[in-house]
């Protein structure tokens, strides 16, 4: 089995390519490029490398919330 470390990029057969975000030796967290985190139990957890760049970012923005007219 290929040993992975954080920053690595992977496919998974269901959720397809993404970047180890956090590893160790019962959980691995894959941070998909269309599906978001999900968590797999590291001794069962099956990837295969992946040569893609990861997609940029989305900066999130603060919401604002509307003013409510004083009585």
């Amino acid at each position: 089995m290929r040993q992975y470390s954080v920053g690595d990029r992977v496919v998974q057969q269901t959720y397809g390519t993404g970047t180890i975000a956090a590893i160790n030796e019962y959980h691995t967290v894959v941070d998909f490029d269309e599906h978001g985190a999900r968590t797999f139990a590291t001794p069962r957890a099956q990837f295969e490398p992946s040569s893609t760049v990861a997609p940029p970012k989305r900066k999130k923005t603060a919401t604002r919330k509307p003013k409510v007219p004083k009585s």
